[in-house]
C-alpha cells in the first residue's frame, strides 16, 4: 500500500492498511468473551488528517497524521501528531510496545472503573499498576 513493511510488536496485529489509515490490534485472540470483551478490543489508529468531532465535521490539518490508542470505542488514551505516514507508523509501533509492555496507565482514561476487566488487561500486558 503505502510501499512500508509494517511490523506489529508482539500481541499485536496489524488489522486493517490503507493509504490514509492503518490500525493495529491488541492479542485479537483473547478480546472474545468473559473478562477480555470483544468490544474492549485495544486498537491504535494511525490517520491522515483529524475528523472534527462535530456532526458533519469534515478533515482538518491533512498533512498531519495522527496516531492514536482507543482503549475502547468511546475511550480515547492518547493523540499524537507526526509529520509522516512512516514518521506515524514507527509512533504507533512504539506506543503499542509501550502499552503491551504494561508502561501505559489505561486507568486514567475510564469515567467508570472496571476493576475485574483492568485486572485481567495487568495479567495480559504484565502491567504492575
Amino acid at each position: 500500500m503505502g510501499g512500508m513493511e509494517i511490523d506489529p510488536p508482539a500481541g499485536w496485529r496489524l488489522w486493517s492498511e490503507e493509504n490514509a489509515r492503518v490500525i493495529l490490534a491488541y492479542r485479537p485472540d483473547v478480546f472474545d468473551a468473559g473478562e477480555l470483551p470483544a468490544p474492549c478490543l485495544p486498537t491504535v489508529y494511525v490517520t491522515r488528517g483529524q475528523r472534527d468531532r462535530r456532526p458533519g465535521g469534515q478533515r482538518t490539518e491533512i498533512d498531519t497524521w495522527f496516531v492514536t490508542l482507543f482503549l475502547e470505542p468511546d475511550v480515547e488514551y492518547d493523540t499524537e501528531r507526526f509529520e509522516s505516514r512512516a514518521a506515524a507508523i514507527d509512533g504507533a509501533v512504539a506506543l503499542a510496545e509501550r502499552f503491551g509492555a504494561g508502561e501505559i496507565d489505561y486507568r486514567d482514561p475510564y469515567q467508570v472503573p472496571r476493576p475485574e476487566y483492568f485486572e485481567a488487561l495487568d495479567e495480559l500486558t504484565g502491567s504492575d499498576s
